[in-house]
């Protein structure tokens, strides 16, 4: 039997979230609120931000999700539609001292929701994000042999790292700078497009593939390696068990080469990653800069307020 491309992708991603809904069971629960968990300096389960002062952005109002300093992400609503990119490409290669990376943002064999988010929709009512998804022609490299900084880096606003979906991956902070997964409204998929029109994730997707499992779902802006939630026994890490970086030393084999240290996933803030583990390369920045041009309404990581 033949399937079209668009009929194969629908078909890869509601098996991909059906999958993911099946070992999830205990994902209904509160989680702290990360609201305020902002330094100037590595600390762990913060967010070491490059910015020391935020704009008014994001969601408009909070919901019912809330409950003082603990947020349900059952309870939170998501932008509605079930919208699937065919034209979705992502590939990892080895070139020289360097491992690169292209796409064009848009998740491969995933889905996201309908953006801008329609003054129908209810999410409209927490969230007025005016910006549409738009493919961005992603070509940059990172280091194939990643080697720790002096000292942890902080976090820009905008892109830390990338899945192997294509998507981008943002910090733990919106454009406030508060807990970006527990204000903004997303979609099925935990995600939404920025001001320039990129699609990214500020948290652990669960669209994204290995992210409840010891497995490699992404790499970080500085090389290192990120992985899914649990160890290599099947335990569920937290905060507690990662350094300020939101990560820890381990030896992690990926296509043959070893890595001694890896970012991990979890449920709780900060999500990804807390601080750049390793050194960036100006390039890098300088490459993802120029692929997404400046945003079109105003704000590189936020949303115009629009009148409900």
């Amino acid at each position: 039997m033949k399937f079209s491309s668009m009929t194969l992708a629908r078909i890869l991603a509601a098996a991909m979230l059906a999958i993911f809904a099946a070992g999830s069971a205990d994902a209904h629960q509160q989680l702290p609120l990360g609201d305020g968990q902002v330094s100037q300096q590595p600390k762990q389960n913060y967010v070491y931000a490059c910015r020391s002062q935020f704009r008014a952005g994001g969601a408009r109002h909070q919901g019912d999700w809330f409950h003082g300093k603990s947020w349900d992400p059952s309870e939170k609503p998501h932008v509605r539609g079930k919208i699937v990119w065919p034209n979705a490409e992502f590939s990892v290669s080895e070139k020289g001292p360097q491992i690169e990376l292209r796409g064009n943002g848009l998740p491969t064999n995933q889905v996201t929701g309908i953006f801008p988010i329609a003054a129908d929709d209810p999410a409209y009512a927490f969230d007025t994000n005016p910006n549409a998804i738009e493919a961005k022609t992603l070509s940059f490299s990172i280091p194939l042999k990643p080697m720790p900084a002096t000292e942890p880096q902080c976090l820009p606003m905008g892109m830390i790292g990338i899945t192997l979906t294509g998507v981008a991956l943002y910090s733990a902070l919106d454009d406030a700078g508060r807990d970006a997964a527990a204000h903004e409204i997303q979609d099925i998929c935990d995600g939404h497009p920025q001001g320039a029109g990129q699609y990214h994730y500020h948290s652990a997707s669960p669209c994204l593939p290995g992210a409840d499992k010891n497995q490699l779902v992404g790499w970080a802006l500085d090389g290192y390696p990120i992985l899914g939630m649990r160890d290599a026994q099947g335990k569920r890490l937290n905060d507690a068990d990662l350094d300020a970086c939101h990560g820890r030393a381990e030896n992690v084999a990926v296509d043959g080469r070893q890595y001694k240290y890896a970012y991990r996933l979890t449920r709780e803030y900060p999500y990804t990653l807390g601080c750049f583990h390793g050194k960036i390369e100006k390039a890098t920045f300088d490459a993802i800069h120029r692929a997404l041009g400046p945003p079109r309404r105003g704000k590189p990581d936020g949303h115009r307020r629009r009148a409900p």
